[in-house]
């Protein structure tokens, strides 16, 4: 059995994947069409010797007659029907290919795939998203959440998106990724603007120690939060929410009750619409910046590396904005 298969690999390499080739499949597509080999050579602007060549040629990889002569002039054999039938396929395919290639190199149609925590689609995503569809009517947008418990990249990894957009760590390197780092993005304690805390002056953080905290479930905020605490010889308040989604916790600080720490990007653009407010705490922690992350050695369509370079703008913007 195996020795079969060994035959039948040595057959394809020799007789069919060195020999076989698109242009001779070709013309014997026209020959048959128009039933002679003069007017597929007038047609195809060749010599009818060009055509008999690449006849012979298929025929002698394939090890099969493919024309019958006739008065009327040329027929094909059940073998040329076989092969035709299978080769439409082939060129079919090929047309289709040929498509996709002129869709991808025109920059403004197309999608771009790409995958980004909650947190920064609550915001900058948002605006840059919104912005970008605005300028590119023709490119889809596929979003969809990153997940950062753990610096886990395996939606590039297996193509599933063309970038990532996320926090990662400081000086951060991977052999198998460009990292594209845009700003950082510092923490802020942040209640409502109902809360008794949002016009007080001088708030410290001793004074929400027995306060209702809403911590999200992300072992970076969670240290950012023990590291504060500790740092002033304060126990680390109790949690009182526990839970990543900023839709629930800006509702929850909405009411005036809580307080939650919340990246500075997110506090920009929901703190009018959500009626949030920083309080004059710093964490001190340094920040981990945010970073567009794709894969080396793969190229990007048009429509992905507009979305990049828009990302950058929107993201230089926004550094403008917070200085």
């Amino acid at each position: 059995m195996a020795k079969a298969a060994s035959k039948k690999a040595w057959d394809w390499d020799s007789r069919i994947g060195r020999r076989l080739k698109l242009r001779d499949l070709h013309i014997l597509s026209v020959v048959v069409r128009l039933g002679s080999m003069a007017k597929a050579a007038s047609q195809l602007s060749t010599s009818q010797s060009v055509v008999s060549e690449s006849v012979a040629s298929l025929e002698s990889a394939l090890g099969a007659h493919l024309l019958d002569r006739s008065p009327r002039g040329v027929e094909p054999t059940i073998y040329a029907v076989a092969l035709l039938k299978r080769g439409n396929v082939v060129f079919d395919e090929l047309r289709e290919g040929i498509k996709d290639i002129e869709t991808l190199a025109n920059s403004e149609t197309g999608e771009v795939r790409l995958a980004c925590p909650e947190f920064l689609a609550a915001g900058l995503m948002s605006d840059a998203v919104d912005g970008f569809s605005r300028r590119y009517p023709d490119i889809a947008c596929h979003v969809v959440e990153a997940d950062v418990s753990t610096l886990d990249f395996h939606q590039l990894q297996e193509r599933a998106i063309d970038l990532m957009v996320t926090r990662v760590p400081n000086a951060f390197s991977d052999e198998d990724l460009n990292v594209e780092v845009m700003f950082d993005d510092p923490h802020r304690v942040v209640v409502g603007a109902k809360s008794k805390w949002a016009k007080r002056s001088g708030v410290k953080l001793a004074d929400l120690a027995d306060e209702p905290w809403i911590v999200p479930s992300s072992v970076i905020v969670s240290a950012i939060l023990k590291e504060a605490f500790e740092a002033q010889g304060l126990k680390v308040p109790a949690e009182k929410v526990i839970t990543s989604f900023i839709l629930m916790r800006n509702h929850l600080l909405a009411s005036g009750r809580y307080i939650t720490v919340l990246p500075e990007s997110v506090l920009r653009y929901n703190a009018r619409q959500w009626a949030l407010r920083a309080l004059p705490i710093e964490l001190r922690s340094k920040p981990q910046p945010i970073a567009i992350v794709t894969l080396k050695n793969r190229t990007v369509s048009p429509a992905v590396q507009l979305f990049i370079d828009h990302l950058g703008t929107v993201a230089k913007a926004y550094s403008r904005r917070r200085s």
